[in-house]
């Protein structure tokens, strides 16, 4: 009976073990696919279109049970989306020169003494300076002499701690009316230059009411033969180079006008706004062409680029005063 108990337990060992060799294979020598540069749409969809590189196991790790990673991985892509840490935010600087807002106005004061508007915030002892020219600021203490500065322009202002290489920036725009640097073709209809306000093109018109608004209210402009709309402050440039005289004795470039003539006329302007009416002014500079082409490439370059910066929102100018504006008249296109 033990013999044959034996001989069952024997069997039975066997079977087991051949059953076991058969699920368990041994372990092969196979080639790694690696994904190079792979990248994969929010569907899952390969869309990289590169090729798959099949990298044979070396020969010297096939006894190990798990396959090494190449040992440059540094520029490969894994075949999934990956999460990339967002950069952190750049730090902001705690001494920039602050003045209340992001826009400051004239007023009007008693006995025509000077406006300043002085920053808000004490950074500690350093310099300031500001860009681009038309500004009057204090270089030691940051206070602004808005009734001497140029308004109605964008400006960037900046402070340098005392020991410091360091710049702290920030931006202010001095309230009040300006004309765009533009050629405008008589021929082609466009016969008047509009103001703008507050250092923004896209700004509607204080001015539209009929009553807000009072330009050239000393007559400066006109004493040059520039003509401009006392309501709107609109310049009508086809008197300005015809005159407006019954006897034809020409406007602001005489009777007989040629290529490259130009006047500078002040416009002295108030504006019930935040100003309060203070007394403000604007010089403009108009030049006469007889076509487009008679116009130079320099000439050109430089209104274009202006205006650009202008309606992009950026500084008119990071260097040169932007002032005056330059008003091309050009009587026709060839």
């Amino acid at each position: 009976m033990k013999k044959y108990l034996l001989v069952g337990i024997t069997l039975t060992f066997l079977l087991t073990f051949y059953a076991c060799s058969k699920v368990i294979p041994p372990i092969p020598k196979p080639t790694q696919t690696l994904h190079d540069s792979t990248r994969l749409d929010s569907t899952g969809k390969d869309t990289s279109g590169t090729k798959k590189d099949t990298i044979a196991i070396p020969k010297d790790t096939a006894k190990h049970d798990t396959v090494p990673a190449p040992k440059d991985t540094a520029t490969k892509t894994p075949p999934f989306p990956e999460q990339v840490a967002a950069a952190p935010p750049a730090p902001s600087c705690p001494i920039a020169p602050i003045y209340g807002d992001t826009i400051i106005f004239p007023q009007p004061t008693n006995g025509g003494a000077d406006y300043i508007v002085r920053p808000v915030n004490f950074p500690g002892p350093g310099k300031y300076f500001s860009w681009p020219q038309g500004m009057t600021i204090d270089v030691n203490t940051g206070a602004i002499n808005v009734t001497k500065s140029e308004t109605g322009l964008k400006y960037a202002i900046g402070f340098v701690p005392q020991g410091s290489t360091d710049t702290c920036l920030s931006t202010l725009v001095i309230g009040g009316a300006s004309y765009m640097d533009s050629v405008y073709v008589l021929s082609l209809g466009a016969n008047a230059a509009v103001p703008y306000f507050d250092a923004d093109p896209f700004l509607l018109s204080k001015c539209a009411d009929g009553t807000s608004c009072s330009f050239d209210v000393n007559g400066t402009a006109a004493s040059k033969k520039v003509i401009v709309n006392p309501a709107t402050g609109v310049i009508d440039l086809q008197k300005t180079l015809d005159g407006t005289s019954l006897l034809g004795l020409g406007g602001a470039f005489g009777l007989l006008p040629v290529n490259g003539s130009a006047v500078t006329a002040t416009i002295y302007y108030k504006l019930n706004d935040q100003s309060n009416d203070a007394l403000q002014h604007i010089d403009v500079q108009v030049v006469y062409f007889e076509t487009k082409d008679a116009v130079s490439a320099g000439l050109l370059g430089g209104v274009v680029n202006k205006l650009n910066n202008l309606l992009s929102g950026h500084l008119i100018s990071n260097k040169a005063n932007p002032r005056p504006p330059l008003i091309v008249i050009v009587r026709r296109l060839h």
